[in-house]
């Protein structure tokens, strides 16, 4: 790729971008949420057209009019974003579009045992008979590795594949990266998380602002360099972590059960964050929904300031000043065909409508006050929701709960697919919210950052909460693991 540009109404996206991607490498793309980083990716996929520049394959000028011609040419994609179908099954979501025929009819057996196959190479315990909506994120997420391991390209294109993952599965995903290139398969790695691109790239290419700065091969530089050319600036440190002595006691959850979760408790004192760490399907996720009533409670109880609250549904958490920051932003978080000032309001109408009138003035000026407060990258509060960046939309999230003041707040894989610089904007932010006595409950498959950012560690494994950690900054990673695996 030389010379890239893209532009979008009242936005360039790409400015000028080059890179190069050789037959058995893999070839990390590093930058700042709204670099220009997934609009590149998404022209080598054929999802956009590039305004201007050029693209090769294999020597030979290329442009692909859709996404379906870029995989006839070789090109396979794992999104941020998944792009499966819920209702399906995995295995008619591994084989759509290409699926295996005899007759003019489809193969279902064939098609299972290339599932299976394909799913134990990724150590994968998934029933491909299973619906995928039914699956966690993280199990899809794995679940559409497979899918671009099946379509056995020659341009493996990943775009935050392990932003779900526990270190387990980025373990055993990085096993499958290995393999593929020794088998002389191009990979494309963007990625946010830069211990893993140290650990895995050959060459590492920098985006910022719509362009890119240069290629270094990944032995030449240094987690520290990484960062200061992203951001443009050093980060005096990656966890900036404050300390205060909690308050009283604000949420006590008692043997609380439903679905996966099985008799968890747990309580969190006002000025402290508490993190819940576990491999995938360990239930962190399953407990947090309980906790925020959007999924229903079989039995235990939930108490808050000492009293026993009935929280059936997210609109009686709401109230009780509980939220949730879901870790699925675009399917549970977003209306992606909304404004960004629409988004913002949502959860916080009651609040600027005391008759019955929407105070449009003060919606503003506090959407207003929240973009400013978080560096969100907006082009105007009418700007969709969709055309948002990953970690733009994820710090709109955040805005609207803050804008609450919520006394307990619960946050599923904050930073996920956020860069470095975003990720210590909400750090600082974490540490401002406790400063404020709030009580923070931090879900996250980032074994540094649970370390790095929480006062104590819960563990969930087979949706129980198996071992407690009190002292977060003198643990280490294998003794999480270690009560992570059961």
């Amino acid at each position: 790729m030389e010379g890239i540009r893209k532009e979008f109404p009242g936005v360039l996206a790409v400015r000028d971008a080059s890179l190069d991607v050789r037959a058995g490498e893999v070839h990390a793309l590093v930058g700042e949420n709204g670099a220009g980083k997934s609009t590149l990716i998404r022209i080598v996929t054929g999802a956009h057209q590039a305004d201007g520049g050029t693209v090769e394959l294999n020597g030979s000028t290329a442009r692909w009019p859709s996404p379906l011609a870029a995989a006839g040419a070789g090109i396979a994609a794992i999104y941020q974003e998944l792009d499966m179908v819920p209702a399906l099954s995995v295995r008619a979501n591994l084989f759509l579009a290409r699926e295996a025929t005899h007759l003019g009819f489809i193969a279902a057996t064939e098609e299972r045992k290339r599932a299976r196959e394909v799913l134990t190479r990724m150590g994968v315990d998934v029933d491909p008979g299973v619906r995928v909506g039914d699956l966690e994120v993280a199990q899809q997420q794995l679940v559409a590795i497979a899918r671009a391991l099946l379509a056995e390209a020659r341009l493996l294109v990943m775009d935050e594949p392990t932003a779900a993952l526990a270190s387990g599965e980025v373990e055993r995903l990085f096993g499958v990266m290995r393999e593929l290139r020794g088998r002389r398969i191009g990979i494309l790695f963007v990625s946010h998380r830069l211990d893993e691109v140290m650990a895995i790239a050959d060459r590492v290419t920098v985006m910022r602002d719509g362009a890119t700065l240069g290629t270094w091969p990944a032995c030449e530089l240094t987690r520290e360099r990484l960062v200061e050319l992203m951001v443009g600036r050093p980060l005096d440190q990656e966890f900036p972590k404050v300390h205060i002595a909690p308050g009283l006691e604000v949420l006590v959850v008692r043997n609380l059960s439903g679905g996966r979760v099985r008799d968890a408790s747990l309580s969190i004192r006002a000025g402290e964050v508490l993190g819940i760490a576990g491999l995938v399907g360990a239930g962190r996720t399953d407990l947090a929904r309980l906790i925020f009533g959007a999924d229903p409670v079989d039995r235990g109880e939930i108490l808050l300031d000492g009293r026993p609250v009935a929280i059936r549904t997210p609109r009686d958490a709401i109230r009780n000043g509980v939220c949730l920051l879901t870790e699925d932003r675009k399917a549970q978080g977003l209306v992606l065909g909304l404004s960004a000032r629409d988004n913002f309001a949502l959860p916080n109408l009651d609040r600027w409508s005391p008759w019955g009138w929407v105070r449009r003035g003060k919606e503003l000026s506090e959407f207003e006050r929240f973009v400013a407060g978080l560096r969100i990258r907006v082009a105007g509060p009418a700007q969709p929701a969709r055309d948002l960046s990953g970690g733009n939309q994820q710090k709109l999230l955040l805005a609207r709960w803050l804008e609450r003041d919520s006394r307990v707040l619960i946050f599923d894989e904050p930073t996920r697919g956020i860069d470095v610089g975003a990720k210590h904007e909400i750090y600082l932010l974490i540490n401002e919210l406790v400063a404020r006595g709030k009580a923070i409950v931090m879900i996250s498959s980032d074994l540094p950052e649970v370390l790095g950012m929480s006062d104590r560690i819960l563990v969930m494994h087979g949706g129980r909460v198996v071992g407690e950690i009190p002292e977060a900054a003198a643990a280490t990673q294998e003794q999480v693991l270690r009560l992570a695996v059961g």
